[in-house]
């Protein structure tokens, strides 16, 4: 059940290490610390990505500032309560490690696949400028009852696509992770930077579909 578990939530992103591990929980005796990793975008900026990495696939008394390495595993969320409501908290939970020369110009340096259930109706709006977009939250189940709730973005045909979409309907997402930074007010005169995580849709279809309509990003 595992196995079939883990092939509807997959991760690989390539990148530099940009921080240092930070430690997160422990299970069994296993720790699980945090650093982030710097991932290039075709258009010369990148996305700065969390990792969630067991000891026992790093030296983590070690700094890797600097690094470059492939990393493949889920894309993971968890609640945290925090000013009197819970923030959903997402990271890349890593299963596989390699250290790199280089990042390759012609391999996708981040890559996601996600297979879930739609859990809330999705919101489709337009720009100022007239772009589409919808944005979509996907449940994703995992062992022993758990699920990993994952917001994703679609744009274009994608997006008017994904506005008929109804909670329960079980859908596949293709696309990237992507790192957004927005300003967070915490009273009337403080606000404080923060960084947001989604899924950045480039192609999706509904599980339930006989042939599904899969739809490339316009």
């Amino acid at each position: 059940m595992t196995d079939k578990v883990m092939e509807n939530n997959q991760v690989t992103v390539m990148g530099e290490i940009v921080g240092e591990f930070v430690y997160s929980h422990e299970i069994f005796g296993e720790g699980f610390y945090m650093v982030d990793i710097l991932v290039p975008r075709l258009s010369d900026s990148s996305d700065r990505i969390p990792l969630m990495i067991s000891e026992r696939l790093m030296d983590v008394s070690k700094d890797y500032r600097g690094t470059l390495v492939m990393v493949s595993g889920q894309f993971r969320s968890y609640n945290r309560h925090e000013e009197h409501r819970n923030r959903l908290i997402l990271s890349v939970f890593v299963r596989e490690v390699a250290f790199i020369e280089q990042v390759p110009e012609n391999e996708k340096t981040n890559y996601i696949f996600l297979d879930g259930f739609i859990c809330k109706e999705p919101v489709y709006r337009k720009t100022p400028l007239g772009r589409e977009i919808a944005d979509i939250l996907l449940a994703v189940n995992r062992p022993y009852g758990k699920s990993d709730y994952i917001p994703c973005i679609s744009w274009g045909r994608n997006a008017r696509y994904a506005n008929h979409f109804r909670v329960g309907e079980r859908c596949r997402i293709w696309g990237r992770i992507q790192s957004r930074e927005y300003m967070k007010k915490i009273s009337e005169d403080q606000a404080e930077k923060r960084v947001a995580y989604e899924v950045s849709v480039s192609k999706l279809e509904l599980a339930s579909e006989e042939e599904p309509d899969v739809l490339q990003n316009a």
